[in-house]
């Protein structure tokens, strides 16, 4: 053990008479403990809902979808669903239709986007069917011979129009209008309520609808054309590299591809400014903390004056002075850090484990506080507290450092 390690635990346990150094001492601690503990529960947070919307997201949406350009849709869609298996790193993949309707029940109106599925395929590509509800016994999207198709709504599209399962609502079409004597007629056809769609998301529970790819087929005109393609691919975070695979073999153009990163590149973007803002704001806690060492080791100067002199007198460099203050920061500035990440991990691990924090489930997509702790976020604010306690020393041990012996003795 180093002298100035020795020496620096020594000056930081309390002496008769210095009573008053030690309680600001201990308060520093205090405030970087809270600073590391409000930093590490606020980004653990944060990430916890981060991770809840990416998987909202991809529940709902496929990882990748292979369109081509113009609005005639895609031919012989299981040729190209094959050429698109072949390619690494894809794991499923399914067709889809997607157009606008119009919804009406009961002379209430309101419009969405259908979505025509394969019912067997689809939870291979997304996770929709977790957030459908229905009820034993409802109608399925495949009618019998004869039977009135089914339709699985949003939850908000479905409250606005009223409707509950088993009901009949009318599907309204300007695809596919013919003339008549009163003029131009939209293509119009019933279906039956099979189920609710709960993601969540709003911008979905309010205006989607989904229904049989079959029965979407003939209802927009397609013939046995698709919109798109749905894909879902082993590694999530790579699904652009993986788009770009699957348009290289399937040769380019006409065909194009979009990836879930690229769609919701805006809403990526804007979660991860609002975490870097919170970490600077939060970081000030801690640089205030930072603020009240510098003060400690000014007064602590002031009052080892006549030991700083002795020590020079004995031969200590400048140097050896400037190691002996820094460590006493660091000291001061580590014991807090340690204390607060321990803390902090324990609040995080409380709120997962119990949830005793509650949310809305009505306002908000969950009932509790997501929280996942990441650990570069602890290794940041860790070294961003090490340093900024390195910092507020600088300046207290320089002005040790350059005391005379003598003037610092007779000083005293």
């Amino acid at each position: 053990m180093s002298y100035e390690f020795f020496v620096a635990r020594r000056h930081l346990i309390p002496h008769r008479g210095r009573i008053f150094l030690s309680f600001i001492t201990m308060i520093t601690v205090m405030a970087v403990t809270l600073g590391v503990t409000a930093l590490l529960i606020v980004l653990a947070v944060m990430n916890g809902f981060e991770t809840e919307v990416k998987e909202r997201i991809v529940g709902t949406n496929a990882h990748v979808i292979v369109l081509r350009f113009g609005d005639q849709g895609l031919g012989r869609p299981d040729s190209l669903a094959e050429i698109v298996r072949r390619v690494p790193d894809v794991e499923a993949v399914a067709p889809f239709v997607y157009g606008k309707a119009m919804m009406t029940a009961d002379g209430r109106a309101d419009g969405g986007v259908i979505k025509g599925i394969l019912p067997e395929l689809k939870d291979s590509v997304t996770a929709t069917t977790r957030y459908i509800e229905t009820v034993p016994g409802a109608p399925p999207l495949e009618p019998e011979p004869g039977g009135t198709p089914g339709i699985i709504l949003g939850v908000h599209l479905a409250d606005a129009l009223q409707l509950s399962i088993g009901e009949r609502l009318q599907l309204i079409s300007p695809k596919g209008m013919k003339p008549s004597p009163v003029g131009f007629v939209p293509k119009v056809r019933s279906f039956v309520l099979s189920g609710v769609f709960r993601s969540g998301m709003y911008e979905y529970d309010a205006g989607m609808g989904f229904i049989h790819l079959r029965e979407a087929q003939e209802f927009f005109d397609l013939g046995d054309r698709v919109t798109a393609l749905e894909v879902r691919v082993a590694r999530m975070y790579e699904a652009p590299r993986t788009a770009e695979a699957i348009l290289s073999a399937l040769g380019g153009f006409p065909y194009r591809t979009n990836d879930w990163i690229g769609l919701n590149a805006n809403l990526f973007s804007w979660m991860r400014t609002e975490k870097q803002v919170m970490f600077l704001i939060l970081a000030l806690i801690i640089l205030v903390a930072a603020f009240n060492i510098a003060s400690v080791q000014i007064m602590m100067v002031k009052f080892k004056r006549r030991e700083i002199g002795i020590l020079k007198s004995m031969g200590a460099s400048r140097a050896s002075i400037r190691k002996l203050f820094v460590l006493q920061g660091i000291s001061i500035g580590g014991t807090g850090m340690a204390i607060g990440t321990v803390l902090g991990l324990a609040l995080c691990w409380a709120l997962d484990r119990y949830e005793f924090i509650k949310l809305p489930g009505d306002i908000y997509f969950i009932d509790s506080l997501p929280v996942r702790v990441e650990a570069l976020d602890i290794v940041v604010v860790e070294v961003a507290v090490l340093v900024l306690c390195v910092l507020a020393t600088l300046l207290p041990a320089w002005w040790a450092s350059r005391f005379d012996p003598v003037e610092a003795i007779r000083h005293e």
